[in-house]
């Protein structure tokens, strides 16, 4: 089976009280002068006071209320440059063109130092406790990709960049849980974004560096080395269902999620996700899984689509499967949900779906993930096999039903 691995405080002071205004002595003495008389049943008339002290007084106040209300200002401004944006990028994801000859081999220290500025820690709140993984940024202004179970049912996600100390806050713009890939975006500019392998370029031998946060451990990211070991793997666990990934031989840990497997010129071949792990009847050693830059290009596309912070709708086709026991390829249909797609073609229990769309298909594993790849909506054609007759039946397919 395979597990995922204030503004500032403080009272403000009053304006300055300023001594009453006396007019000044004279410099010698003199007989003080007699009154005037004044009319009968008639008050003396009041001097009038100089009019200075108001006037500073007033300068004082507004000039106080003026700073205390720019300095709020600038704070709510400052603090919505820092918060990050709520829109998917448009910057276009950079692919490299199809590699020439063989692949380069693998200068592990020249590959770390060339993708490090990508690679980022991501630890994210989730029911009271923590979850860590690893993401490689994949545009110039802020955008992230990372595995959907690193960041699902967070309540607040973090990122840390290389060279950094100070964690940053990011929001989630989209997830895909049915194939694991998350959106996120950070604040900023001007970030040096991963180059994605061409998925031709990517064969079997390859050598290639698993890079990432493996269990948390304090300082710069883990580094592994290995091979590609197999292409278009195909695993089911935790209601994610992968096809077209990557198997390899370097070492992938909890911690690694979400974080980059490079080749020898330091391009993204595949996001880390998985390792197998040995059972009562099974043993696996050295057994982890990438998704391949094939698979997780359209589905950064589709992310971008959905970018308002809800998890991508998924395609239905309304039938359940089993695998064949004899040892052959294909999907066997146990039973088939009224009112779906399935059943408006007239797929059978018991029919056995080879393929789609003409790519075969590996067992129901590998028919969920090639359905859930799809978007509602889309047409597919589905090789059915039924009492050793081949029927080729077009399904219009639509939106998972939740629960």
């Amino acid at each position: 089976m395979a597990s995922f691995p204030p503004p500032p405080s403080g009272a403000p002071q009053s304006p300055p009280v300023l001594p009453a205004y006396r007019p000044a002595a004279s410099g010698f003495d003199a007989p003080e002068p007699t009154p005037s008389p004044q009319p009968p049943n008639q008050s003396p008339k009041k001097r009038r006071r100089p009019r200075t002290a108001l006037v500073i007084a007033l300068i004082v106040a507004v000039a106080w209320v003026a700073g205390l209300t720019g300095a709020l200002v600038g704070t709510q401004v400052a603090d919505w440059l820092d918060e990050p944006p709520t829109s998917p990028s448009s910057e276009p994801i950079t692919v490299a063109a199809p590699r020439a000859g063989a692949a380069a081999r693998v200068d592990v220290a020249q590959v770390v130092d060339y993708i490090a500025p990508s690679v980022v820690t991501i630890s994210a709140d989730v029911g009271g406790g923590q979850s860590l993984g690893t993401g490689v940024i994949i545009s110039p202004d802020g955008e992230i990709l990372t595995n959907a179970h690193v960041v699902e049912g967070a309540s607040e996600i973090r990122v840390r960049l290389s060279g950094e100390t100070e964690p940053r806050e990011v929001n989630l713009l989209a997830a895909d849980r049915g194939n694991d890939l998350a959106l996120l975006r950070m604040n900023g500019d001007g970030f040096q974004a991963a180059t994605f392998a061409n998925p031709d370029s990517i064969a079997i031998g390859d050598e290639v560096v698993a890079i990432g946060f493996a269990l948390g451990l304090d300082g710069d990211p883990s580094v592994t080395l290995g091979i590609v070991s197999a292409l278009d793997r195909t695993i089911g666990t935790d209601g994610a269902f992968l096809d077209g990934l990557i198997q390899t031989d370097a070492a992938i840990s909890s911690g690694n999620s979400g974080g980059p497997l490079v080749n020898g010129e330091g391009q993204v071949v595949g996001i880390n996700t998985a390792v197998a792990r040995g059972g009562t009847f099974t043993a696996a050693t050295n057994v982890g899984f990438a998704i391949s830059a094939a698979e997780a290009l359209p589905i950064i596309d589709a992310l971008r689509a959905h970018a308002d912070g809800q998890t991508r709708d998924e395609a239905y086709l309304g039938v359940g499967l089993a695998d064949r026991s004899d040892g052959g390829q294909g999907a066997v249909v146990t039973n088939v949900e009224q009112g779906t797609p399935a059943a408006a073609v007239g797929i059978e229990d018991g029919d056995l779906i080879v393929a789609v769309d003409g790519a075969p298909t590996d067992g129901s594993t590998g028919l969920i993930a090639a359905i859930r790849d799809l978007e509602p909506g889309d047409t597919v054609t589905l090789t059915v096999m039924r009492d050793g007759d081949e029927r080729m039946l077009e399904v219009t397919l639509t939106d998972r039903p939740d629960g």
